[in-house]
């Protein structure tokens, strides 16, 4: 546990800063470590040869069960932080639980390399365990992991635990996946030199991916991870008092008992049921009993969506009673009394989970509430005494980051202004609302209604913008996988198309040929329609999802720029909300943060699309109370 000889001994293996050094910590707090010198041979692919002692593991002292070293967890843990600060190297970690237990003990890293999220760049979708993590960067089909379980048609069985993690298939050892590999120090220390190997064979598949571009955007995701970390275990300062009286507001006072809170529940329900014809009760939780009631108003409806019933507002008063009575279920059963014991600390911090990647085009998430609070409950959300927020809101980067990505000269000028829609209107010859709308409709596909005219003046405006997602389109509709400008994968093959089911599928006799019968042709044509509305639907999300993909990308980059830079200041990143990112500053610091925030900017922007040419703005703020905000 000396750092001292630790770093010595690295420093000799001429391992320095940012080279990747394997990091495992299990539940106990016992740390490995490993590094390892490779041969870039193989098609360019890097190995370990242990043969000719070209890995090595490093230990640290280890904490038996008995309690048998004098060295605590936290004392390896602190051993990681100074390591660290003196070496700065990027720590392989096989996902966040290992970043989770270093931020539990207070150790933060500087930089990592997550293998869990380059796996989700380079195949796309969620599922990122060790045992898909390491078929994908080994050219394993996924269709063949192995499992614990008895054997069957579709999995094979590998029976006991073995001391070797890798299968003579290639294949990790289900059992090392599914925790073995924390079994004593041998096991871990070769856990640890598995991923320092995972690593590199994932940056080499990443540095074929956009010209390198998505080995920098594996860089910057992995930074967004240990971000996701402290993000979860910091939390967002909330004023209970205030949230308190601000829920009493919208739903009324803490019930004292489970009966009280059963007789407001029926109170609150008869203020929608005394506008029902004379007799006539329904369930209001229950979806078919409301299109029942609006029946016997007069108001037939498909469904009983909000939206549906925002557009008949004013045509009964049951239906604005209605319409009333949603929101405050939504905030009883969401940001209410519950919610707020639950999630809440004694400290006053609302936790959830965060990750960086929502496993679709790459947008943060996290769970708790925070990404979907209620405006009127920002009010809640102050900052700590003596402190500051500093808020920032990236403006209009959809657009830019279509121009940015695409390339479009005419586009890429007009993010010059302050205001790219009115550079815009001016060249589609229509008023700034139109044009927002217009070009809105271009990205997420839709072609008619207001805007519509305006739409197809954009081909001539901006025709290298329009034909980017143009062509996306088209390749969502054929089913085909895309990439976005940072190179992760979105999936729209035909076995993603597929999962998503459709009950007017054709229908086919034992051998396989379309039942012939009277409805054959209804039922070929309801099949043709459906094939055609999930064509369009994959289209309009593939050129979506490749702005919003980029646009996550650069947001994250920006994030963790903050993160880094801000670390002097006292600064911590206490939200990140699609384009929006909240930092509690020490208040004699906030203007010096603030200005930090919008160079962040610049310098992410730099680093994601160096010559672009594209400007980018934030909305930046010094604010007590997040409701503060303009």
């Amino acid at each position: 546990m000396d750092v001292d000889r630790t770093l010595a001994h690295l420093h000799a293996a001429e391992v320095g800063r940012g080279d990747l050094v394997g990091l495992v910590v299990d539940v106990s707090g016992e740390v490995s470590l490993a590094y390892g010198v490779f041969d870039p041979v193989h098609d360019g692919a890097a190995r370990l040869d242990e043969s000719s002692r070209l890995s090595r593991s490093i230990t640290s002292v280890i904490v038996s069960a008995s309690g048998g070293s004098e060295a605590e967890p936290s004392a390896l843990l602190a051993w990681v932080a100074a390591l660290d600060d003196a070496l700065r190297p990027r720590w392989v970690v096989w996902s966040q639980h290992t970043i989770t237990a270093l931020v539990a003990s207070g150790v933060r890293l500087a930089t990592c390399w997550d293998l869990s999220v380059a796996h989700r760049l380079i195949a796309g979708g969620w599922r990122a365990d060790p045992g898909r993590v390491w078929a994908v960067a080994n050219g394993l089909p996924t269709s063949d992991l192995p499992t614990t379980g008895p054997a069957d048609l579709f999995n094979q069985s590998t029976g006991e635990g073995s001391d070797e993690p890798v299968l003579p298939t290639g294949f990790l050892h289900p059992e090392w996946v599914e925790g073995g590999w924390a079994a004593d120090s041998t096991r871990r220390n070769r856990w640890a030199e598995l991923a320092v190997l995972a690593a590199q064979r994932q940056r080499h598949l990443l540095s074929g991916i956009g010209g390198g571009q998505a080995l920098a955007t594996a860089r910057s995701e992995s930074a967004a991870e240990l971000l996701c970390a402290e993000l979860s275990s910091g939390g967002l300062p909330i004023d209970r008092s205030v949230a308190e009286e601000l829920i009493a507001g919208a739903i009324g006072p803490r019930p004292r008992n489970h009966v009280e809170a059963g007789e407001f529940r029926v109170a609150r329900d008869a203020e929608v049921l005394r506008h029902a014809p004379v007799g006539l009760r329904a369930d209001l939780r229950n979806p078919a009993q409301v299109k029942s009631l609006l029946r016997a108003i007069g108001a037939d409806m498909p469904d009983t969506r909000a939206w549906r019933l925002e557009a008949v507002r004013g045509s009964h008063p049951l239906i604005d009673a209605l319409l009333i009575w949603r929101k405050a279920e939504r905030i009883l059963t969401t940001y209410g009394y519950g919610w707020l014991d639950e999630q809440v600390g004694a400290d006053g911090r609302l936790r959830g989970s965060w990750t960086s990647c929502d496993g679709a085009a790459g947008r943060m998430t996290a769970s708790g509430g925070l990404h979907n609070m209620p405006a009127f409950m920002r009010a809640a959300v102050v900052a700590e005494p003596g402190r500051a927020f500093v808020r920032a809101d990236l403006g209009q980067i959809e657009p830019r980051v279509l121009a940015a990505v695409s390339g479009d000269q005419a586009l890429i000028a007009a993010t010059a202004m302050d205001d790219l829609y009115s550079p815009v209107a001016t060249q589609l010859g229509v008023d700034r609302a139109t044009a927002k709308v217009a070009f809105l409709g271009a990205m997420y596909g839709q072609t008619t209604g207001h805007g519509a005219h305006a739409l197809r003046r954009m081909h001539q405006a901006y025709p290298v913008a329009m034909r980017y997602l143009d062509e996306a389109d088209r390749s969502g509709q054929a089913g085909n996988d895309l990439r976005t400008f940072g190179g992760r994968l979105i999936r729209l093959g035909n076995d993603v198309a597929a999962a998503e089911g459709d009950s007017d599928a054709e229908a086919f006799d034992s051998s396989g040929t379309f039942e012939r019968s009277a409805g054959s042709d209804r039922i070929r044509e309801a099949a043709a329609r459906a094939d055609r509305s999930r064509a369009a639907s994959r289209g309009r999300y593939a050129r979506n999802a490749l702005v919003q993909g980029a646009a996550a990308e650069l947001f994250k980059v920006w994030a963790v720029t903050v993160r880094a830079r801000g670390r002097d200041l006292g600064a911590e990143v206490v939200l990140c909300l699609h384009d929006e990112l909240l930092v509690h500053a020490p208040e004699a610091a906030a203007a010096e943060v603030a200005a930090l925030v919008d160079e962040c900017l610049r310098e992410a922007a730099f680093r994601w699309a160096p010559h672009s040419g594209v400007r980018f703005l934030a909305e930046t703020s010094i604010i007590t109370r997040w409701s503060d905000a303009k």
